[in-house]
């Protein structure tokens, strides 16, 4: 049953009053009335803005409708106001129309009255539906806007991630190869340190970029959340510091999301390091896990969520708290608050990226001085977490006596791995791109355990090279390296023990690591159950 209808009647004859609300009541219009009859009375009605209808006589003593009419527009320009009254004439209820009253009736033709209040109240929901389309196609812009934005930096920094990503690799790659050739008490140690320390920062902003523009390549699993908090309490509390009170609550129910581990973590600490930044004099970060059914998509998202069962992250302080117009840019890249070498921009610019990207929205609610809350919703699943088995080290040095082509069309990355690998054993063969690796493999087909190759070359790419020396050398394994975050992909569908893949930058370290890895991993056919292998290299 629908709330009964709240009426706000200027009338100074109670019996008009009575009978204007018994023909509503009888026309099928339940209300409640609010009866006045001074101008002080109706303003403070008007004041308390209890009523859904504004009726209003044109004839009060002391107080005229044509001023009730100005007043009800100036404090409730949304309210329908009808005239109903027995001596407004045609030319006053037309220039009452122009001032804004919605309809005038008669009170010698009352049988008008309940039309007139119906199409009045149609007329009312219709604004408000429409209103509400407004807001959703303005929400809806804005987010497009935002993707396009995110899009756009993306393009960016994919396009100067490789080449950028090279030079990283050549400056932490001979940072680490000084290390190793200083001795501990060396004077310049320390500046290598620091050198190799802003390669690590600026490969971290290169990420940052790649994961708010949604290019930054996902490892999902079935994570717990409750885990994901917990196994970071620590860190998060040494990074907060003393002066700010760390309160965790945990859901019961321990809810389940699909997520990449390190990008949920990521997510994690930058939402408390803003908190953190926003209560310079100290406050309590709140960090709440829950299981909730949502019934309304939240407000900044990609995609609008569907009603259903959601995992939500909350993480609110009780610090500064953000005005309309600063809340309404934070997800922008490269807006900060924040003074000038304290932030990037991106801190929240990725924790979007990573939510939108997982399928999740966000909300954010906040008030200057009250602090601010931010409400991740993720997607539920029901599934069992997924576990792995973390790989111990071996503990043997990571040397080799094999023999590795390697193609690389960057000199100075090329000569940083040649000379690392040769140094721990390995002979190495190199070509400056693809056509030339082809060539000599063509030439030596037998002798090659390993092509290390980048993805992407003039003329002929390691993905088309690899694909032309598996037909000459089905034993040949590859390791992918690469600048481009979306080149991980180039793993899907590859036998396992026969290809690998290397993120650009990586230290020598990595590098051994990585080569050795593969040269030991069991091919296909080794495995317990295969088929012996049959195949012969057709070149020598």
């Amino acid at each position: 049953m629908n709330p009964p209808l709240l009426l706000l009647h200027l009338e100074d004859d109670p019996v008009d009053a009575e009978l204007i609300v018994t023909t509503l009541i009888e026309g099928g219009i339940p209300c409640q009335s609010q009866l006045v009859d001074t101008r002080q009375a109706f303003v403070a009605a008007l004041k308390e803005g209890k009523m859904d209808l504004i009726l209003a006589d044109y004839s009060i003593p002391g107080f005229d409708g044509m001023t009730a009419l100005i007043l009800a527009r100036q404090h409730r320009p949304d309210v329908p106001f009808l005239f109903v009254s027995a001596t407004i004439g045609e030319e006053l209820a037309i220039d009452a129309m122009h001032q804004g009253a919605t309809d005038y009736v008669l009170k010698q033709r009352l049988g008008r009255l309940v039309p007139s209040v119906q199409r009045a109240l149609r007329e009312l929901a219709d604004r408000a539906e429409l209103k509400r389309a407004e807001e959703a196609l303005r929400q809806s812009e804005k987010q497009f806007r935002q993707s396009q934005k995110m899009e756009a930096v993306g393009r960016l920094a994919g396009g100067i991630a490789h080449d950028f990503n090279n030079l990283l690799t050549i400056i932490m790659g001979y940072s680490q190869v000084l290390l190793t050739e200083l001795g501990p008490q060396h004077p310049l140690r320390g500046k290598i340190e620091e050198t190799l320390k802003a390669g690590g920062k600026a490969a971290a902003l290169i990420r940052q970029l790649l994961t708010f523009s949604s290019k930054q390549s996902m490892d999902p699993k079935i994570l717990s959340l409750n885990t994901a908090v917990t196994s970071l309490e620590n860190m998060l509390r040494r990074l907060i510091g003393e002066d700010v009170q760390f309160v965790i609550k945990l859901d019961p129910k321990n809810g389940r999301l699909r997520a990449d581990q390190t990008q949920l973590e990521q997510v994690l600490v930058n939402l408390v390091v803003n908190a953190r930044d926003a209560m310079p004099k100290g406050g309590t970060i709140t960090i709440e896990t829950a299981q909730v059914e949502l019934t309304r998509s939240p407000v900044y998202h990609i995609a609008p969520l569907q009603p259903g069962s959601y995992v939500r992250l909350a993480v609110s302080d009780t610090g500064c708290g953000m005005d309309f117009k600063t809340q309404s840019h934070i997800f922008e890249p490269f807006f900060t608050t924040k003074g000038e070498g304290k932030g990037t921009g991106l801190g929240l610019s990725t924790v979007y990226g990573i939510v939108t990207q997982c399928g999740g929205a966000i909300d954010v609610t906040s008030r200057v001085g009250h602090g601010t809350h931010f409400d991740l919703y993720f997607p539920s699943v029901e599934s069992d977490i997924l576990t792995t088995t973390p790989t111990q080290p071996s503990g043997r040095p990571q040397r080799g006596t094999e023999t590795i082509l390697l193609a690389e069309d960057e000199p100075s990355v090329r000569t940083l791995v040649r000379d690392e690998l040769r140094k721990l054993g390995y002979k190495v063969v190199e070509a400056k791109n693809g056509v030339e690796a082809c060539l000599l493999a063509t030439q030596q087909a037998e002798s090659f355990q390993l092509l290390l190759t980048d993805v992407v070359m003039p003329g002929m790419g390691g993905r088309e090279l690899a694909q032309h020396l598996s037909v000459i050398n089905p034993e040949l394994r590859t390791l992918f390296m690469s600048g481009y975050m979306d080149d991980v992909g180039i793993m899907a569908g590859q036998e396992e023990g026969t290809t690998s893949f290397l993120q650009k930058p990586f230290t020598p370290e990595v590098l051994a690591s990585s080569v050795r890895n593969l040269l030991d991993a069991r091919m296909p056919s080794d495995k317990p159950g295969a088929p012996p292998s049959t195949s012969k290299p057709t070149l020598r």
